[in-house]
């Protein structure tokens, strides 16, 4: 071999120690590298079983714990688990016997459960489902449940668990409720029935009276002296205003009534007709400052509403010039009116007794003082609430909210 063969052979060797240390330091490297990602994944393993014991013994803590029945059946409906809360309701030993939750449904609810459970398996889960079920013991109890399904890692159906609470005693309440107004709504009925007849067999022996007297001084009319004839006249006065009362006493046993043939109400055309209706002296005036809403209701309580406020503030006037504006303004929840006069004003003191009834302050022959206990109890009716401001010798205004539907 020659000297050239030689070098270039021992140049190639050089190389290839070269490259053998190289790939040793990157096989090294490799493997330092791999020593501590495996010790990293080792750690992490550690935390991980860690931190899954944890989480196994909260669950158990939260399942054992927890204030409601908690359950788990199969996707037919056998028992697979409970808490203790559910084996004291159901009087089940999950451990020593098994049943199946159709085995316990009330029977008039079965159909009802069967669309009931249909929705759970198609949708996952249900939400504030009630029914009613059989405890071993044959108790009859409501129950409010919540439901889902379970599945497991390839997302199949494996299993419903559901969070169960007794709510025996609440739909008691509500059937005790329902009886309750049921027979209050039929005492309501047979009350306004009442006054209605107690109304007409007042008003007629009245009437009768007022008849004779009329009957009495048209035929005496010459042989009564004018003393005689000025209290014939305060016994017809006196007539009129007992039918009035009695009127009046009808209309507020009537006010607090379940409100009938609700319509849309234009508030402008009560308003309007009203001002038609009513006497209302030249020197007053009855404004609106804004246009009013209308409002789905009876249209005979709004004007009632509206009929004794202008009817009063009429009345009350002591002004050369009188001044009466309605207002309206809406808010989120409530719709609010304001009747403002310049009248004679009311002292603070009153404000809250002139809503009683039969309580005026002002004793005058046209004046019961039922009219503001009325108006009271249709706009409570309403989910309203009523107040005034007033001043003696300035005025008053009273405001009235009726709830928005």
């Amino acid at each position: 071999m020659s000297q050239d063969q030689i070098a270039i052979l021992q140049r190639a060797l050089k190389r290839e120690k070269a490259a053998r240390k190289s790939a040793e330091k990157i096989l090294e490297d490799k493997s330092r590298e791999l020593y501590a990602i495996s010790q990293e994944l080792k750690t992490s393993n550690l935390k991980l079983n860690d931190l899954l014991d944890e989480k196994s013994s909260t669950l158990k803590g939260i399942f054992e714990n927890i204030n409601d029945a908690y359950l788990v059946m199969d996707l037919w409906g056998n028992v697979l688990k409970m808490n203790d809360v559910a084996i004291d309701f159901f009087g089940y030993d999950i451990e020593k016997e098994r049943f199946n939750v159709a085995e316990i449904v009330y029977k008039d609810d079965i159909e009802y459960t069967r669309e009931a459970f249909k929705k759970l398996y198609e949708e996952g889960a249900f939400n504030n489902y009630t029914a009613r079920i059989y405890t071993k013991k044959g108790d009859v109890k409501w129950l409010l449940i919540n439901a889902t399904i379970v599945y497991d890692k390839e997302n199949k159906p494996i299993a419903a668990q559901g969070i169960i609470r007794d709510i025996t005693f609440i739909k008691s309440l509500e059937e005790q409720k329902e009886k309750i107004l049921k027979e209050l709504e039929k005492r309501n009925e047979e009350l306004y029935e009442y006054a209605h007849i107690v109304s007409h067999d007042l008003k007629s022996p009245l009437r009768n009276i007022d008849a004779l007297i009329s009957w009495i001084k048209s035929d005496n009319k010459d042989n009564f002296d004018e003393l005689t004839i000025q209290n014939f006249d305060l016994i017809e006065t006196t007539i009129e205003t007992m039918e009035t009362l009695i009127s009046n006493v009808l209309e507020y046993s009537s006010a607090g009534a379940n409100i009938g043939n609700e319509t849309e109400v234009d508030l402008n055309k009560i308003v309007d007709d009203l001002k038609e209706f009513l006497f209302i002296p030249k020197h007053i005036s009855v404004n609106k400052l804004n246009k009013l809403p209308t409002l789905k209701g009876d249209s005979t309580k709004f004007q009632q509403v509206f009929q004794n406020f202008l009817s009063n503030a009429i009345k009350f006037c002591d002004k050369e010039i009188g001044i009466i504006e309605i207002d309206y303004k809406e808010n989120q929840e409530y719709h609010q009116f304001s009747i403002k006069d310049n009248g004679i004003g009311i002292e603070k003191k009153y404000h809250d007794k002139i809503f009683k009834v039969f309580h005026s302050l002002n004793k005058r022959e046209d004046s019961t003082g039922i009219g503001l206990s009325i108006v009271k109890k249709i706009i409570e009716l309403y989910d309203g609430n009523i107040w005034l401001e007033s001043e003696p010798n300035k005025g008053t205004t009273f405001f009235f909210t009726i709830k928005i539907k």
